[in-house]
């Protein structure tokens, strides 16, 4: 098949360059990442989000380490699309690792489910829900950052929307 037989050829473009996903929990933050192509999102590591000077220490490091060119924070918003406190301090946390990884873009996309789909997953899976807490915060990411990136691939744009750095 050619690719204008596809709809591919004329479509929407992607940027190339990995991208890293975070999804911030009360105990803790998720971490995704995707090859450069964004096409495979996977699990990164889980960190402890309780001391939050630590946690954007780490999360300063796995940009470092893995030289994104954007990333993405989890916007947890209500089913009807309203935010509430976890909205709130998701807001604030992206505002904080934006300042601290500047130049590199962070960006809000919308969470809705993730970390219940995440979760229902990893029980299908046989995961167990005290073992599987940590990995459901990086599934979670993972999730998140596949709908970035197919939510780019669609419409050709940057997914969410971008975090200004305040000083």
């Amino acid at each position: 098949m050619s690719g204008t037989e596809n709809g591919q050829a004329g479509g929407p473009v992607m940027r190339r360059g990995r991208r890293l996903a975070i999804d911030v929990g009360d105990a803790r933050i998720g971490v995704a990442s995707c090859d450069p192509d964004g096409i495979l999102a996977t699990p990164v590591e889980t960190v402890p989000g309780r001391d939050l000077p630590a946690a954007h220490r780490r999360l300063r490091q796995l940009v470092e380490e893995y030289e994104p060119i954007e990333v993405v924070v989890g916007l947890p918003r209500s089913l009807k699309g309203g935010e509430g406190p976890a909205a709130a301090k998701a807001r604030g946390f992206a505002q904080e690792l934006a300042k601290g990884i500047a130049p590199v873009a962070v960006r809000l996309v919308d969470e809705r489910m993730t970390t219940v789909t995440a979760a229902q997953g990893l029980r299908a899976s046989g995961v167990k829900s005290k073992k599987g807490r940590s990995v459901i915060d990086q599934a979670a990411a993972v999730i998140i950052l596949q709908q970035a990136l197919e939510s780019e691939r669609v419409s050709g744009k940057a997914p969410g929307e971008g975090v200004e750095v305040v000083i």
